[in-house]
């Protein structure tokens, strides 16, 4: 597989904002959510009173580490898949025994090279590969220069709910490929739950949230050549009960045109933008989605029932 260089990189962002945003039904990448300003609200939202699936899912960690470090044990490569607050995955990384390297992946190279070297400080003789890529798409580990034993990936904070149930199928398949034979993975997933408590998380009252929704459109503008105007477009989530899904919008507060890399796109008032699915699952729902990709080895649950932390190994 070629590696694909910046340009490429930007060539697909503004093939899939165009294909999305001539739909019928507009809709943006999630991923786009995460340039610098965007990784950065998103570490605020994680610490909102209203945001459970961070604390939570922290707490669980917290109270299972060992377990979680063991189970993954001696030569472990550890790769996390979306490099956010390095706070999570200090626990893994003082919990694992041997372990052999880490690679933290993400789309935000200004982020990840910020993390990155956070924890070269904290941790200097751990072996770290950095990989600024998007790891929703196919993609390369970096050349790992000490022996490993196996890998594990590391996807949490519910993410896996970004996915339909049939795109997150096929993404964790391709991710059991990378860890390949004895590999494993430990992943969030969000329970689903009281309706109140799933849309409060989304509709905090500082509108932290409001804003990294909309942080979206400016880091369109910054990246590719577009004219968004942030302050005609506001808020909007909620949650599908039929689909056990929040949705995330975008509403066009009146008629208007937008250009995108010499291509005109017209908004009707009231029109959205669709920026964000997150399922929740049912501990069995999530079970009989990976059945055939993984066997889900453990389970650890809050009291409350809001979040887990499951252990994956590759069938």
């Amino acid at each position: 597989m070629n590696i694909k260089t910046e340009e490429n990189i930007q060539e697909e962002i503004l093939s899939e904002v165009k294909e999305g945003l001539l739909k019928e039904r507009k809709q943006l990448p999630t991923k786009l959510f995460y340039d610098e300003r965007g990784s950065a609200l998103f570490d605020l939202i994680c610490e909102l009173e209203e945001y459970y699936p961070t604390r939570t899912e922290l707490q669980i960690m917290q109270d299972n580490i060992k377990e979680i470090g063991s189970l993954l044990g001696e030569g472990t490569l550890l790769i996390e898949l979306g490099s956010g607050s390095s706070t999570k995955i200090r626990l893994l990384l003082d919990h694992i025994p041997g372990l052999a390297g880490y690679v933290p992946i993400d789309i935000s190279a200004e982020h990840l090279a910020r993390s990155s070297e956070s924890l070269k400080n904290k941790y200097p003789s751990l072996n770290i590969y950095s990989l600024a890529a998007d790891y929703t798409k196919d993609f390369e580990l970096p050349s790992i220069n000490n022996p490993y034993d196996h890998i594990a990936a590391y996807y949490p904070g519910s993410t896996i709910g970004n996915f339909k149930p049939d795109e997150a199928r096929k993404f964790l398949k391709r991710i059991a490929k990378i860890v390949g034979k004895n590999g494993g993975m430990i992943i969030g997933v969000d329970l689903k739950k009281d309706k109140k408590i799933i849309e409060a998380a989304y509709n905090d009252k500082n509108g932290v949230t409001a804003d990294f929704n909309l942080n979206m459109l400016s880091h369109i503008n910054n990246r590719l050549d577009s004219n968004f105007d942030v302050n005609k477009f506001s808020h909007l989530a909620f949650y599908n009960e039929m689909k056990g899904r929040i949705e995330m919008h975008l509403v066009s507060e009146e008629n208007q045109r937008v250009r995108l890399n010499g291509t005109s796109i017209s908004f009707e008032k009231g029109e959205d933008i669709l920026t964000e699915y997150s399922y929740k699952y049912s501990i069995e729902d999530f079970t009989n989605l990976v059945s055939d990709i993984f066997e889900v080895r453990k389970v650890w649950t809050d009291r409350n029932n809001l979040f887990s932390i499951q252990y994956l190994r590759v069938k």
